[in-house]
């Protein structure tokens, strides 16, 4: 199934205005794709871009197969130019007034005001909340009166954490789904640890430990595997520089990179406290007699055998060490010792 075909499955009568908004002349020139999940909201901003730029539209709906529209799913068109947060604070940066850096709020607004040749322009905001109020002050005159032919599209998972002003400038697309897509690596392993210490430690000190070290190694590898990714992303920027052998060229990509890989490791590691919180939560459903298949994640139980009855009293303890997990880990602690603690009491049962 085409990606089109799965979000028109989905969210048929969202895509069936926006459709009837194109055919009518009437489509909006800024968007704000609201979801949970990271995935969803991605690749939601590229089915409004097919909807606003598709060139080979057909019996109201786009083509999907076209030039632009295989571009646009396969990330290489070029008129779109996006923005993410990076760095250790996971922000979208408002960028230098006279020479914004790539990345920066200020370079995606200064490229999109180049013309275009009659091709529709798109400049796309991911995680939109993670702009401080500079950023986005800066950004209101384009929401408000963007470059011809072109369209603004904002993503965010807390939509509230924006500004009045911002949000009011855009057509919110609200996408309620409660399933979310645990990508980062070791996803499955992390669930596999969390349900040993609820189901088959016990009070059994060595395979508590043995459960606990599996998460600390998931936890710890996410930083080298943010840093891979930055690497892999960047290879081609990294030549060019060294090649030009442009000392502040070459900082300034080195700068961007490690920007990169401090906003991949901050994704990756609410990802993988967001998996356990998950996995406790519908422990907690399933004790109170929700049907597996019922779970908006019950893929997380695969390959695992889960006992026919839980105790609803076990399940609350579970989920509340979950819960002390997540709220531990938004601060400043070491990560080891809370994974520890977290093992210890959900396995021994510690009230």
């Amino acid at each position: 199934m085409s990606l089109y075909s799965d979000y028109s499955k989905r969210f048929g009568d969202l895509i069936k205005c926006l459709e009837n908004a194109r055919n009518s002349g009437r489509l909006s020139h800024a968007f704000l794709i609201h979801s949970p999940d990271p995935v969803v909201r991605q690749e939601f901003a590229k089915i409004v871009m097919l909807i606003a730029g598709c060139r080979d539209w057909r019996n109201g709906h786009p083509d999907t197969t076209c030039s632009f529209c295989s571009k646009v799913l396969n990330n290489t068109y070029a008129d779109c130019q996006s923005v993410y947060p990076v760095g250790k604070m996971y922000q979208i940066k408002v960028g230098d007034r006279i020479n914004p850096e790539p990345n920066t709020l200020r370079y995606l607004l200064e490229h999109i005001a180049y013309t275009s040749g009659g091709h529709r322009k798109f400049g796309l905001i991911h995680d939109a909340e993670r702009m401080n109020v500079e950023a986005q002050n800066a950004l209101l005159k384009t929401l408000e009166e963007p470059p011809p032919e072109t369209t603004m599209i904002l993503t965010a998972a807390n939509p509230s954490a924006l500004l009045p002003t911002t949000r009011s400038r855009c057509q919110i697309l609200e996408l309620p789904d409660n399933k979310y897509r645990f990508e980062f690596n070791g996803a499955k392993e992390t669930c596999a640890a969390v349900y040993e210490l609820c189901f088959q430690c016990g009070c059994d000190l060595i395979r508590i430990e043995s459960a606990a070290q599996k998460l600390i190694k998931i936890a710890s590898a996410l930083a080298e595997s943010a840093k891979e990714s930055a690497e892999e992303e960047f290879t081609e920027l990294t030549d060019a520089a060294k090649r030009s052998e442009d000392a502040v060229f070459i900082k300034r990509i080195e700068g961007r990179k490690q920007d990169a890989a401090s906003g991949a490791y901050i994704r990756d590691r609410r990802s993988f406290i967001a998996a356990i919180t998950t996995f406790c939560s519908q422990i907690f459903l399933l004790a109170n007699g929700a049907d597996i298949k019922s779970l908006p994640n019950y893929e997380l139980f695969d390959h695992l055998a889960l006992p026919t009855e839980i105790s609803l009293q076990k399940a609350i303890h579970i989920l509340k060490e979950a819960e002390e997990l997540e709220y531990t880990l938004r601060f400043n602690v070491n990560d080891e010792l809370a994974l520890r603690t977290f093992a210890i009491n959900v396995a021994m049962d510690i009230r």
